[in-house]
Parts: structure tokens; sequence; C-alpha cells
């Protein structure tokens, strides 16, 4: 059974199934999957998880976890993988088992980061399959931080008006 926190925000045509837990001021978007069937998935505080984005866990010692503050962009795959803190994800993107973003780590739109790859802090990754372009600069980075609080706001509209 999803825990869901009272602050936190579930579009009406998202499925949320299983244990799958979602801290204060979470957001599942429009026409998302989150699959915590044979094993649990966890979201934290502001993080965002957009429109079609499909999240989904392997049995055994492959859940997903997802960090605080963290943006899954438009129609991403998720599966049995850890997203740290500030984590960025770009539209279209996956994520496959065992994979890490670390903390500030972006895979950028339509990237594939294979199983067991680890994105390190603040890192750029492009490309099916993805790999290192750069470290972003904090100014880079700074632009990016602004997703999850505007998403906060933006999940609060929505939660009004329906």
């Amino acid at each position: 059974m999803p825990a869901i926190h009272a602050n936190a925000w579930v579009a009406p045509s998202a499925s949320v199934i299983g244990d799958v837990t979602m801290e204060e001021d979470a957001s599942v978007w429009y026409g998302c999957v989150l699959r915590g069937d044979t094993n649990f998935i966890r979201i934290g505080a502001r993080t965002n998880v957009q429109d079609g984005t499909i999240v989904h866990v392997n049995a055994g010692t492959m859940p997903a976890v997802i960090g605080a503050d963290v943006t899954i962009g438009h129609a991403c795959i998720i599966h049995a993988c850890t997203l740290e803190d500030r984590a960025f994800v770009g539209m279209g993107a996956t994520v496959l088992d065992k994979a890490v973003i670390r903390e500030g780590g972006m895979l950028g739109a339509g990237g594939l980061l294979a199983p067991g790859k680890v994105i390190g802090p603040n890192e750029l990754w492009l490309g099916s399959p993805a790999r290192l372009v750069r470290v972003m600069t904090e100014e880079e980075r700074a632009h990016w931080d602004k997703t999850a609080p505007h998403y906060v706001a933006l999940s609060k509209e929505h939660g009004a008006s329906l």
C-alpha cells in the first residue's frame, strides 16, 4: 500500500501501486506509473516525477530510491536504480538497473544510462549509451536547482484546481 505524505501530490491519471513512499511536497504527474510490486520505491521531498514516466523495481536487491529535490522529466523510464538528491533526468531518458546518479548529476534528454553505471556529482552525461560530457559549473547547477521548487508550486496549483 502506498504511503503518500499529506502534502505530496499525485495526478488523478497517475498510478501509484505497492510499496511506494512519497515524502513531503513530492509530485507525480499525469500518466505516470509507479510500480512498487516486487520491491520498494522511495521518493524524497520536493521531487517531481513528470508526465508519462514509469518507475519500476526488480525483486531482491533492486529497489528504486529517489532522493530529495530530484527532477525526472517527461516520459522517462526509471528502473531499479538510485537517484541521489538534486539529480536531474532529462525528458525521455532511461536509467537502468543498479545505475546511480550522484548528487547534482544530470542525464540529458533521451540518454540511456546502462545498468550499473554511475554519474558522479554535478556531472553531465549525454547520449545512448550515455557518456560523461563534463562537470557542470556552479551557475549551471544553480539554474537546474530551480526546477524542484517550481514543480512544488505547480503541484499546489494543479491540486487546487481539480
